[in-house]
């Protein structure tokens, strides 16, 4: 072999396993982070902490993401509305803010108004598995632990003793990204006398673990109370066909059986890079949800009052 292609294949070879160690990196340790990420604006009235506790239902120690409301510390007769973010395959507590900068998200909607000052949770919804991109997080109670309990009912406990909380489930809501959005109905539906609010962007209403764990079928089981008091937001990508008709079909189920919702189909989708993909799909989108959510709250507010 002459000198010169030797060293063309060891170059070629080279290349090839720098390729393959970087996309390694990308996917299993990075999480496959989004290209053009949306941006964190500072607020000083607006943080993020990471927070634990013991958890019971998944015997060991969890962590979530806590937001507390501007003039939190400063208001300590004041309760306020709570609502927990559900992230989707290869997430985690920190995912809302790390990749959708939620508190950009918050600053903007206090600022107009849009969302009365709420708590914000973001729980770790990993199973033991933990976090992997070759599979998406188990949002129920199955082999790899009790995640359904320990966020439709643990967490709510544990976040009632640690913050001054409204108690009313109509003080409550819950949603989430992709496999989170099922997640959210899937564990929400299950919790209703905890949660009235729920929402989900580019999620899905049909799992593969079975009819148990698929809110299409559940939504019907639910009583005449509950379909009156059950608030729900949906939206998908125009390039997640698949998301977007599982999407489209539960809006047309839940209007069928009277349930109050609200449904959106906007451009973009899943992805990694682009204005409308990926986190910043779900960055953008999430004021629409959390808006819907604070036109809730404000109704049940007033109601409070009078």
């Amino acid at each position: 072999m002459p000198k010169w292609l030797g060293k063309v294949l060891g170059i070629g070879a080279g290349t090839i396993l720098l390729l393959g160690a970087t996309g390694y990196w990308y996917v299993f340790i990075a999480g496959a982070p989004q290209l053009d990420p949306p941006k964190i604006i500072a607020d000083a009235n607006i943080k993020f902490e990471l927070k634990t506790y013991k958890s019971a239902a998944m015997n060991s120690e969890r962590t979530y993401g806590l937001i507390l409301p501007p003039g939190y510390a400063k208001n300590p007769k004041q309760r306020y509305p709570v609502i927990f973010l559900l992230h989707g395959g290869h997430g985690d507590a920190r995912a809302y803010q790390d990749k959708a900068a939620v508190t950009s998200v918050l600053h903007y909607l206090y600022k107009s108004k849009r969302l009365p000052p709420s708590i914000i949770i973001t729980p770790d919804g990993n199973d033991k598995r933990g976090t992997s991109p070759l599979w998406d997080p188990q949002y129920f109670d199955g082999p790899n632990g009790q995640v359904g309990s320990a966020i439709g009912s643990e967490l709510v406990s544990e976040i009632k003793s640690r913050y001054r909380t409204l108690e009313d489930p109509k003080f409550w809501a819950m949603g989430g990204q992709s496999s989170g959005g099922w997640g959210a109905f899937n564990i929400g539906l299950r919790y209703l006398n905890n949660f009235n609010i729920l929402f989900s962007h580019s999620g899905y209403f049909i799992d593969q673990s079975g009819k148990a764990n698929s809110p299409k079928y559940l939504v019907p089981k639910l009583s005449a109370k509950d379909k009156q008091q059950l608030r729900a937001y949906l939206d998908a990508g125009e390039g997640d066909e698949k998301f977007l008709t599982s999407t489209q079909q539960f809006h047309e189920q839940l209007n069928s059986l009277g349930i109050a919702n609200e449904f959106n189909k906007f451009p973009g989708g899943h992805g990694i890079v682009g204005p409308d993909v990926g986190w910043n799909y779900w960055h953008k989108h999430l004021e629409d949800s959390l808006s819907y959510v604070g036109k809730q709250f404000k109704i049940s507010l007033a109601a409070q009052q009078n």
